[in-house]
Parts: C-alpha cells; structure tokens; sequence
C-alpha cells in the first residue's frame, strides 16, 4: 500500500477517490462509483468527502535542480 495523498493525475474533483484507489489497489473508477453509490445511502458521505479533500495533504513534484 502506498501513502495516502492526492495524485496530481487521475482526479476529477478533489483527487479523494484517486487517492483511496491508489491506497488499496483498485481503479479510480471503480472507487468513484463506490462512492456513487454510497451517497444513496443515509449518512455524512458528502462531508467526510470534503474533510478528506481539506486534510489529505497533495502529492508532491519532483523539484528539478539548475
């Protein structure tokens, strides 16, 4: 498993959904539709997708060195 930070590639929005794939191992797409489809269920999906926007902190670049 790889560390949990926002792709700068692969995002729609925020990069949550890239992010949770990358972490364990599956599409993006496949995390985007889990995510769909969890938002016809009851519950604060909405806002625990915005705090992981806020608090997931954003894959770093490769400085090149003059």
């Amino acid at each position: 498993m790889t560390a949990l930070v926002r792709p700068r590639t692969g995002r729609m929005i925020g990069g949550v959904c890239a992010a949770l794939a990358r972490r364990f191992g599956t599409s993006a797409t496949t995390m985007r539709v889990i995510f769909a489809v969890s938002c016809l269920l009851p519950g604060p999906q909405i806002l625990l997708y915005l705090a992981l926007w806020v608090f997931l902190p954003g894959e770093k670049t490769a400085k090149t060195a003059w």
